[in-house]
């Protein structure tokens, strides 16, 4: 009920006015806003983004997590080196990769030295959301890695085994074993990961690229905050909100219908 009455408010408080309008009720004129700001658009259209990058997003910490269970050198030190961006700031990573991803910072050095050329990381339209997506990415992947190594201590060693006796490779072993043993744990991953991508960006976005250039890096949550900080249009924002709880209704529904799938073929 505490979680429910300010969302009731919130929703309510999307139909009312800004400005000269202020608390008049105006039905769904705050929505049709929306939907012809090309900011938000654009922050829509990178949500569809970090779909189609959410396999990526996922594949690679339970890469590192299959590679430390099976116990390649080294693996206790690269399980902390992996897991140690978790625990830094998003300010933090932001700054620090402002720095190497700056024009003319280290990694565009090591191009140019290279012949491949420097590369506008953060300043080019095109370019500039995949680059915070990735360090999100590398920044919170060692959260999800935690996950898979303990979803890896339900999978039972003997059919690993097995599937060595019989000389499967190492990517059979992943698809054939691995995948399907640890189905319920992706499914879990997927839906934290998504939701993560949607409501902690913010601080990457603010201190990398501040939603630029030309508003290429926006997503709804940082259309939020530019409403209701900047521009005082609280219902607005509010109905921005209500848009972005949506999304993560989608998400959270597709999840549970995975899983109750995924129950009925156990």
């Amino acid at each position: 009920m505490l979680r429910l009455w300010p969302l009731g408010l919130g929703v309510n408080f999307s139909f009312t006015g800004d400005g000269e309008r202020n608390g008049a009720t105006v039905g769904f004129d705050n929505y049709a806003e929306l939907i012809d700001d090309p900011l938000f658009r654009t922050a829509l259209r990178n949500v569809g983004l970090l779909v189609l990058l959410l396999p990526v997003a996922v594949a690679i910490p339970g890469l590192l997590a299959t590679f430390i269970y099976l116990r390649v050198p080294g693996h206790r030190i690269f399980r902390s080196v992996y897991f140690f961006p978790a625990v830094l700031s998003p300010v933090i990573v932001g700054a620090i990769f402002n720095l190497l991803l700056a024009f003319d910072g280290p990694l565009n050095a090591v191009l140019g030295g290279s012949g491949l050329g420097p590369v506008d990381w953060l300043g080019d339209p095109d370019v500039a959301m995949f680059t915070v997506v990735g360090v999100h990415i590398w920044a919170t992947s060692g959260m999800a890695l935690v996950v898979f190594l303990a979803g890896f201590s339900t999978l039972d060693p003997a059919l690993l085994d097995a599937a060595r006796v019989d000389g499967a490779s190492l990517a059979r072993m992943i698809w054939h074993v691995i995948i399907p043993g640890l189905s319920r744990t992706i499914q879990f991953v997927v839906v934290t990961t998504m939701i993560g991508m949607l409501t902690s960006m913010f601080g990457l976005l603010y201190v990398m690229t501040s939603g630029g250039p030309e508003g290429s890096t926006y997503l709804p949550e940082y259309y939020i905050w530019v409403q209701q900080g900047q521009m005082s249009r609280p219902a607005l924002a509010s109905a921005a909100s209500t848009f972005l709880f949506l999304i993560m209704l989608v998400v959270g529904l597709l999840q549970v219908g995975l899983l109750r799938r995924a129950g009925r073929e156990d």
